[in-house]
């Protein structure tokens, strides 16, 4: 039997938290790129509101999918709390909302630094977070869970931290943001092609049902095809570094691309997930680490 702390720490889905972590880093070593030195505090206070986010987030697609009937006994993917009966669905949101309200608090410091943008960033993101399966138009439900991703887990994420440090936005913080958000919407678009059959029989129509089988598959390779080409900016500003680290993760990016294209959807995509994650976080790193050289 599945003991509470351990159904709490898979209920978190720390598979995801990559999708936290690698923007901060990103967004702090662009504040190195630009000739500023960061401080440690913004970065640790926007690193753990932004894991808060993420765990809220998951809490409360949890019960909200279970209320909608996404997850059932036949589910694919990893165990989810309120489907696997470790908590009641309230509980389980409850908790998403406790997250929430975390990350509020963490948040209150970054606010103060940075005003009003970063007030309406963070309370877009909370909001987001239960829009991505709550409320009236679900964006995983509309098949705008990806855009989602993109923006908030990218632009959003990478571009709120340079601005922090920095009081100002520009080019290079756009492409690191669509650069990281690209890589981090590979792992749900993974995660919707392995559910593709289960979601059109509920009625959830994300990206990958609206695109049926093959073009999910195709998605992914857009989406780490266009991440590593955009490479292509850091080698115009001449940052070398930035541009050539980071296809150190080219080889594994191609294999996972590979297997997305030959596994069948379902069951046999739970591995996938871990290696694209793997995929995001070395790409994240190493582009943080050439932009932190230059």
């Amino acid at each position: 039997m599945t003991s509470k702390a351990r159904a709490l720490w898979l209920t978190a889905r720390p598979k995801t938290l990559s999708a936290a972590i690698v923007p901060v880093a990103v967004g702090t070593a662009l504040v190195v790129n630009a000739g500023e030195r960061p401080h440690a505090w913004i970065a640790w206070f926007a690193l753990f509101s932004a894991i808060m986010i993420q765990i809220g987030t998951n809490y409360v697609n949890d019960a909200i999918d279970y209320w909608k009937g996404a997850d059932t006994e036949t589910r694919l993917g990893d165990a989810r709390a309120a489907q696997s009966g470790w908590f009641s669905p309230r509980a389980v949101m409850a908790m998403g909302v406790f997250f929430f309200a975390v990350a509020m608090a963490l948040g209150i410091p970054l606010v103060w630094e940075g005003g009003w943008p970063i007030l309406v960033i963070g309370l877009v993101s909370l909001l987001m977070g239960y829009a991505y399966t709550g409320g009236p138009f679900p964006l995983a439900y509309l098949g705008l869970g990806d855009l989602f991703v993109i923006l908030f887990f990218g632009l959003v994420a990478v571009g709120g931290v340079f601005f922090l440090e920095t009081k100002s936005y520009g080019w290079p913080a756009v492409v690191a943001g669509l650069q990281i958000g690209l890589l981090a919407t590979v792992l749900i678009a993974i995660n919707n092609l392995r559910d593709l059959d289960q979601d059109r029989e509920v009625g959830k129509m994300t990206l990958a049902v609206r695109l049926g089988h093959r073009k999910a598959r195709l998605e992914v390779l857009a989406l780490v095809g266009v991440a590593f080409l955009l490479n292509l900016f850091w080698a115009a500003k001449g940052f070398w570094f930035a541009s050539l680290l980071p296809l150190i993760a080219l080889p594994m990016a191609i294999k996972l691309v590979r297997r997305v294209l030959n596994t069948p959807s379902g069951r046999e995509c739970n591995g996938l997930l871990a290696k694209a994650a793997l995929v995001h976080m070395l790409f994240g790193m190493l582009l943080s680490v050439g932009l932190f050289l230059k």
